[in-house]
């Protein structure tokens, strides 16, 4: 079990930060770029399970993608590791697409792009999707430049997949969308 008793160590005031195996980085380099862009996406993830705690199907949901995104942050803060850490497999990609289908079922298809909004919750979840859309950015920067694990890109790309369906079932199953309006008010 991981125990952390200092929290305040001052190991970052020089513009470097610690990887899992010790390691040090500049806070700018694309690896921990990635690392804090999924530390945002858990925690938008963790804003929207505070408005969806009456819905335990949902928070079920958002609490294994909570966890997930530990492991994926596990596996990447282990420089040139892949393979160490967690084992990330393609169950991690099926669990994603069989939520995906389970909550788009009950949805009216789109005839319109939706904005971001309606209800709280789905305001939230909107928010979740475009900072899981940044990290997939990041994932991809840092993939050009070194190998990473191959489920990380494909695992958020899914996400952020999710959070859209899941937006559009917290806004009444669509019926509370707000639909784009070319040129219109």
């Amino acid at each position: 079990m991981l125990r952390l008793d200092r929290i305040v160590t001052r190991g970052g005031d020089n513009g470097e930060t610690s990887l899992a195996d010790g390691s040090r980085l500049p806070k700018h380099h694309p690896r921990i770029a990635a690392l804090g862009a999924l530390d945002e996406t858990n925690t938008a993830i963790g804003s929207l399970r505070v408005v969806c705690k009456d819905r335990p199907e949902v928070d079920d949901l958002l609490a294994r993608i909570q966890n997930d995104l530990f492991d994926l942050g596990a596996a990447l803060a282990i420089q040139g590791a892949i393979g160490r850490g967690p084992a990330l497999t393609e169950d991690y990609l099926v669990k994603l697409e069989d939520a995906a289908k389970t909550l788009n079922d009950s949805i009216e298809p789109l005839r319109s792009f939706v904005l971001p909004g309606g209800t709280e919750a789905a305001a939230r979840a909107h928010l979740a999707r475009t900072v899981a859309r940044r990290a997939e950015r990041d994932l991809a920067t840092l993939a050009a430049a070194e190998p990473i694990a191959p489920i990380l890109i494909p695992y958020i790309n899914r996400l952020s997949d999710v959070m859209f369906i899941l937006a559009r079932r917290l806004n009444d199953n669509g019926k509370a969308d707000i639909l784009w309006v070319p040129g219109g008010r």
